[in-house]
């Protein structure tokens, strides 16, 4: 990967984290051995669908060092944590080993417990249980897969069907008129770090180290189900290995492992093989998304309409919101949305990196792309000729919205104008096909309440508590860049201190809200610091910080500070401390708020076999200010990365006769590798939205995804005369009739 001179500029300091990681000295949770510890394995249920009649763990506790083996005969009373979707802490409201019905299959039916992972292992290979079947509707089109509404389903203000003037009139006399039908697949997150408990007592209290992005949820799910007090439950997850939606809430297996370890006297630990995190985990639903676009003869959209159907579990209603997004990418007064959830038999779906907005725009830009076609008019064009500078639903302004220039920025990087309009129009000498491909992107600029404390030392250490989770994203070197800038302490002596719940409330870090969360209550209890150590140095105030502390006469001192997004109300702190989640956005008071991304994709297709590679990408982003340049680069390159995987690569395969996934490895997974990944071009518009915080700051991590797949599937027509209209595109697709 090459990054542009632009991009390079003013990257800032280092990670924070660096040093630690290349030479391996972070702590993951499932790298903690203490004494004594014990080892768990899972036994998964082998139908997709049915009840235990019997299991027989008569084998498996004779294994040498087993210990402990837990089914829902022998485990007592076991409540769910509930869905975190409606109202609760968990990734669904269904828990493994709370009855004998089998949901779906791979759901966990038992738990071994040994002196070591082989013991457990082997315990976990002996048990054999009698299943009871019962029909499987694995995939939508499955008979007994049932089609909901989801207004009927969900009858909530925020999920209702969205009208704005009348659609349908306005689409049927457009004198243009396209209609796209996109297939999306389900497709599992896969972070290099699984899934891992680490349970242990001491005393009452409960001790978890646990990679979770929601530490909170973890915590006051487990009192819950453990009939605690949220007090007696500390949850420790300073560092993440990825995240990407997968690990945002309670998981199903971490209360087994807290009920063994109160039962043996002794930790447990137990890691999730990848195989079962694809059962057992949340994961990108399978949808499909029609849209309809009517527009003039000179590429003025009149009219849209989007309707979503979307795959989710028996047991709960994970809701579609995609066309929060296609309702506002464009200035379009017509717009109708509808929504179809579709239940199967399958763990309850959930957050993917882009989560709704992935494929609903990538159907959205592909039928502005064949807009672009069918007028004749430049897919840049037509898109600067569509952009609005008010939010079409509800009247009000954007806080900020620089898509024309992440537009006319990522053209020039490209050299859009070396492009000839008509597709198999440009080549290679070797005869491969060339294809320029561009869509947009955009994610809500959301926040949540935080609380923050910082301590100064003596020593010169700078102590920083909030709410937050490091997944890899750089939210540590964020922070720490942000506190050094404001009070002129060397990074190096600032110690940040995230993802425990015994430090602060640990709201979910997710939906792009992290920074624009933690930073305005990390500023505002410095400069409560600053000011309170100035008022009591006095005259001989002056100096640096470690100055001002010795001028007051205080060997310590201390600030807190708590903030709230625009518009929320004071008793959104009750939400925070009770785990739950508490943003807000798009929509404010006063004022919409979004994060853009214009992509601008180069493909090179073999002539012969079809092989499609990404040679180059142009991304230019609107997030408002750029905190550190350097973590918001790689943010940027490993979003493009996950859109190329998401276009060329990545599938979950479904098994339609018995349900499950086939692939549930990485060795069939396929996701990208270097050799898949061609020259990057990062820029940022770098302006700051003083409208949603006071330090100007949006979203970032997950806008950096969405466009990506529909810039690389418009590339491939331009490049070949194809349409494709599903993911991942394949080299079958391209074959000629």
């Amino acid at each position: 990967m090459a990054t542009s001179s632009s991009s390079r500029r003013r990257e800032g300091p280092e990670r924070v984290d660096a040093r630690d990681k290349v030479r391996g000295a972070t702590r993951y949770a499932a790298d903690h051995v203490p004494a004594g510890v014990l080892h768990a394995a899972l036994v998964p249920a082998p139908v997709g669908r049915g009840r235990i009649d019997a299991i027989d763990i008569a084998a498996a506790e004779r294994v040498p060092g087993v210990r402990l083996v837990l089914t829902h005969a022998n485990i007592g009373p076991l409540q769910g944590a509930g869905f975190l979707m409606g109202g609760g802490f968990g990734f669904q409201s269904l828990q493994p080993l709370a009855s004998a019905d089998v949901a779906y299959r791979g759901q966990y039916i038992v738990l071994v417990v040994a002196d070591s992972l082989e013991a457990a292992r082997e315990g976990a290979w002996r048990v054999s249980a009698r299943i009871t079947p019962a029909p499987v509707a694995a995939t939508p089109e499955s008979p007994g897969a049932q089609t909901i509404g989801q207004p009927a389903a969900l009858p909530l203000p925020f999920l209702a069907d969205k009208r704005l003037g009348d659609a349908d009139a306005a689409f049927a006399q457009a004198p243009v008129r396209i209609d796209v039908t996109a297939q999306m697949p389900a497709q599992h997150q896969n972070p290099m770090e699984l899934i891992a408990t680490l349970a242990l007592w001491d005393g009452d209290t409960l001790v978890v180290h646990e990679p979770t992005q929601n530490a909170e949820s973890v915590r006051h799910g487990l009192a819950r189900q453990l009939g605690l007090p949220p007090s007696a439950v500390r949850v420790m997850s300073p560092t993440i290995g990825g995240g990407f939606g997968q690990k945002n809430s309670l998981q199903s297996q971490t209360v087994l492992v807290a009920i063994a370890a109160r039962r043996l006297g002794r930790p447990v630990k137990l890691v999730v093989p990848r195989a079962l995190l694809f059962h057992n985990s949340s994961f990108r639903p399978r949808s499909v998304q029609r849209v309809r676009l009517g527009a003039d003869r000179q590429g003025r959209v009149l009219a849209a309409i989007h309707e979503t159907d979307q795959q989710t579990s028996r047991h709960d209603f994970f809701p579609s919101t995609g066309s929060d997004t296609t309702a506002r990418l464009y200035d379009i007064r017509h717009f109708r949305s509808a929504d179809r959830l579709i239940r199967t038999d399958v763990q309850t779906p959930g957050f993917m990196r882009g989560p709704h907005e992935h494929p609903s725009v990538f159907a959205f830009e592909l039928a502005m792309d064949e807009l672009a076609t069918a007028t004749g008019i430049d897919p840049v064009a037509l898109r600067l000729l569509n952009d609005g500078t008010a939010d079409p639903l509800t009247g009000k302004p954007y806080s900020s919205r620089h898509v024309g220039a992440c537009l006319r920025r990522g053209a020039d990087l490209i050299g859009w104008k070396r492009r000839s309009a008509a597709p198999r129009s440009m080549t290679l000498p070797d005869g491969t096909l060339v294809g320029l491909g561009v869509a947009i992107g955009a994610y809500k600029a959301a926040s949540a309440p935080a609380r923050a404390h910082v301590r100064l030392e003596a020593s010169g250490r700078l102590q920083v508590s909030v709410g937050g989770h490091e997944m890899g994203q750089g939210m540590r070197t964020a922070i720490a860049t942000s506190v050094a800038r404001l009070t002129g302490a060397p990074v190096g002596a600032i110690e940040i201190r995230i993802g425990d719940t015994q430090v602060a409330p640990q709201h979910v870090t997710a939906g792009s809200w992290g920074t624009a969360t933690a930073l305005p209550a990390v500023e505002e209890a410095c400069r409560r610091l600053m000011e309170d150590l100035r008022a009591k140095a006095g005259a001989n105030g002056g100096g640096s910080l470690l100055d001002l502390l010795k001028a007051s006469g205080q060997e310590v001192a201390e600030a807190r500070s708590q903030t709230r997004a625009p518009g929320q109300p004071e008793q959104v702190f009750g939400r925070l401390d009770g785990g739950l989640p508490a943003a807000a956005g798009p929509v404010y008071p006063d004022f919409v708020a979004f994060s853009y991304a214009a992509h601008f994709i180069e493909v090179h297709v073999e002539p012969t076999t079809r092989r499609i590679r990404v040679a180059r990408c142009a991304s230019v982003i609107d997030c408002g200010r750029v905190i550190s340049r350097r973590t918001a680069r790689s943010q940027v390159e490993g979003g493009v990365v996950w859109g190329i995987g998401a276009s060329l690569r990545e599938i979950s395969e479904v098994d339609p006769r018995h349900g499950g996934f086939l692939n549930a490895d990485l060795a069939e997974y396929v996701i990208p590798v270097a050799a898949d990944i061609g020259r990057i071009d990062v820029d940022f518009i770098d302006e700051p939205d003083p409208r949603l915080n006071p330090q100007g700051v949006k979203g970032l991590g997950e806008v950096v995804m969405v466009g990506v797949a529909a810039a690389v599937a418009n590339a491939v027509f331009h490049a070949t005369g194809r349409r494709v209209r599903h993911l991942p595109i394949r080299v079958e697709d391209l074959y000629e009739a």
